[in-house]
């Protein structure tokens, strides 16, 4: 992710720490449906059966490899650790049930004012606009919450779901950079962007 963003402006020191303490205290998106929350330890082996699902895992680069409930743990401390740097967050959201719906990885570059999003949601919660609610409630939080500047998406050159909903979003197409996963293999990735003052825009 080091090629990331493309779109560099540098910000001042007290942006950036107001952006750090911003993801150090970010609890949650509050969903009407299912709400976010930070993750914890104990929602490994919850996180590890979600993320199980071929169908989720294998278009999703930035997961550990090999998937297993001691890598799922780590990818959770890892985490953690980065919402204490003000650096990332990790949400996740549960059924009556207790079984994960959906999750969110968040990657702050408090330097450039810019946040990069990725996640999933569980097959029988996708369609019927879910998705598209789901992903602007969520963009709009990282800019007011969060306090961010520019925001990041990346997706296979063959992942035609999530082209669609950035394209329909409203962000712009930057190119292509190569992604590389935990494990060291690569993959190209295409990458959008778009900046606060084009989201309000949009929203207006």
């Amino acid at each position: 992710m080091g090629d990331l963003p493309i779109t560099r402006v540098r910000q001042s020191e007290d942006r950036q720490a107001a952006i750090r303490d911003a993801v150090r205290t970010a609890t949650g998106i509050g969903f009407d449906r299912a709400p976010s929350r930070v993750a914890r330890a104990a929602d490994a082996g919850a996180l590890f059966r979600f993320l199980s699902d071929p169908d989720i895992h294998a278009p999703i680069y930035n997961l550990p490899r090999p998937l297993t409930l001691e890598s799922v743990a780590g990818f959770i401390d890892r985490k953690r650790q980065q919402r204490e740097d003000g650096l990332g967050l990790l949400l996740l959201r549960f059924d009556p049930s207790g079984d994960i719906i959906g999750y969110s990885e968040i990657d702050v570059w408090p330097q450039w004012g810019a946040g990069d999003l990725g996640g999933a949601l569980r097959k029988d919660q996708q369609g019927k606009r879910a998705g598209v609610d789901g992903a602007r409630q969520t963009f709009s939080w990282m800019f007011e919450t969060l306090k961010l500047e520019l925001l990041v998406a990346t997706g296979a050159l063959d992942n035609i779901r999530t082209a669609r909903l950035l394209d329909r979003l409203g962000f712009d197409r930057k190119g292509e950079i190569t992604s590389t996963r935990a494990d060291g293999s690569t993959r190209q990735s295409l990458v959008w962007e778009v900046s606060r003052s084009q989201w309000q825009a949009m929203s207006r």
